[in-house]
């Protein structure tokens, strides 16, 4: 079995370059599509538009979500995660600069699978990243998807 493809949803451009350098550090070999807004994330998880090849935009194993992004939120992302009936059982995990226990409550309430503050230096970053490998991606056992 091939590894899942990770869609990561992040609109700063400096945050994508340090989240790919920590997967290769990792020595990773996921597929990474990277969505930068949350309208981008919907299409992709919808199927949607340039999105609808499934060869080439194929539904992730794992959601890594930023929470401020442009034309809708990440709480908005992820609420229509759990609303579709292809997404709702995927793993979502927020990665944000936010650690307001607003932010962590609402996220929870709708329905992530975990809630990760974005660290300030590269050494914890490959740190957190090299947990949701271990645990999202190499020991979870996911639900199996609807057919």
């Amino acid at each position: 079995m091939s590894d899942p493809t990770l869609l990561l949803v992040e609109d700063e451009p400096h945050s994508v370059f340090f989240f790919e350098h920590a997967m290769k550090k990792l020595g990773m070999t996921n597929p990474l599509q990277i969505a930068t807004d949350g309208e981008q994330a919907l299409n992709y998880l919808e199927g949607a538009g340039k999105f609808a090849d499934r060869q080439k935009f194929p539904l992730p194993g794992l959601v890594v979500l930023d929470l401020k992004l442009p034309r809708a939120s990440g709480f908005e992302v992820l609420r229509r995660i759990r609303q579709g009936r292809e997404t709702r059982a995927l793993v979502v995990l927020m990665l944000t600069s936010s650690a307001s226990e607003a932010d962590i409550a609402q996220a929870y309430d709708l329905g992530a699978n975990g809630y990760l503050v974005k660290p300030l230096a590269l050494p914890q970053l490959v740190e957190i990243v090299g947990a949701i490998k271990n645990f999202s991606l190499t020991h979870n056992v996911p639900p199996p998807r609807e057919i």
